[in-house]
């Protein structure tokens, strides 16, 4: 199965994240808390495909997530991207980015349940 990055500037939040995924969802990640270097590793491996989805911070310094989208879109548009926030109102700056929005705190079983969809559906894009 691919991995998922993990993005956030919070490293206490990756970690916890992290292990939640390994232990409640068998869900292998790697963890990045800065966006451009996220984005560096995510163009650079746009061949070798180890990425099935992303999970990505609202709210991180010098990039924002929805600048984060937009930037991982010019090249890798078809990426399963979810985005984790405890502000409400800040799905609407998602709009026409095709992510899935969660609100904090979210239930780890919703999130590892959506992750496992889109692990999926990126496995069955790849194979097509």
């Amino acid at each position: 199965m691919k991995q998922v990055l993990l993005v956030d500037d919070d490293p206490a939040q990756l970690s916890v994240r992290q292990l939640l995924l390994r232990r409640m969802g068998g869900i292998e990640s790697q963890t990045v808390t800065d966006p451009q270097a996220a984005l560096e590793l995510l163009r650079s491996d746009s061949e070798h495909a180890t990425f099935g989805a992303v999970v990505t911070d609202h709210v991180m310094p010098e990039v924002d997530g929805p600048s984060f989208v937009r930037q991982l879109r010019v090249f890798a548009p078809d990426i399963p991207v979810i985005v984790v926030s405890g502000m409400p109102e800040a799905d609407t700056a998602y709009g026409g980015l095709d992510v899935v929005f969660l609100l904090k705190p979210c239930e780890p079983e919703d999130l590892i349940a959506i992750l496992k969809s889109a692990l999926g559906e990126s496995r069955d894009r790849a194979s097509a």
